[in-house]
């Protein structure tokens, strides 16, 4: 008989549970092509498993595979071109890259990537009615106050 470990049930969650909260992505007028799918998971462990899927991410060149950021912002408000998202979700005040909302970079494969990780900086009530929000760059785990991450991309909001 197997222990259980958190891995397995992560595993077992994403297979056989609904989400408990979703964000659609839409690309920007300039990425109309960008969508997906970021999905959030209640889990025993007093933190969230988050998945996430994306199709049509611009590549630097064919056949790439390119770094995108991936944040929490603090306003559910995907209006073109993103610009009322406000900060990245940051309940601590902590310093980049320990906001809440910073999330795992994006490695996207000729335009598709596909994520899944947990994180305990936040639960699901805390982040309904924020947004997704997918940058063009790879967030640089350095600069103040945001990572360098570049223009917003992507938006959805959190349900």
């Amino acid at each position: 008989m197997r222990d259980s470990t958190p891995g397995l049930c992560f595993c077992h969650i994403l297979l056989e549970n609904p989400p408990d909260a979703v964000a659609w992505v839409s690309g920007s007028p300039d990425y109309p092509k960008l969508s997906g799918l970021v999905r959030f998971y209640f889990t025993p462990y007093d933190g969230t498993l988050v998945e996430a899927e994306f199709f049509g991410l611009p590549d630097s060149q064919p056949g790439s595979s390119d770094f995108y950021a991936m944040h929490i912002h603090e306003t559910g408000d995907c209006t073109p071109p993103f610009s009322q998202t406000g900060d990245h979700y940051n309940p601590a005040s902590a310093p980049h890259p320990a906001h809440a909302g910073d999330m795992v970079p994006l490695l996207g494969n000729e335009g598709y990537a596909w994520t899944s990780f947990y994180d305990r900086r936040f639960l699901i009530p805390d982040i309904l009615g924020r947004s997704v929000i997918i940058h063009r760059m790879p967030d640089d785990f350095t600069s103040q106050p945001s990572g360098n991450a570049g223009e917003k991309i992507g938006c959805g909001i959190i349900h």
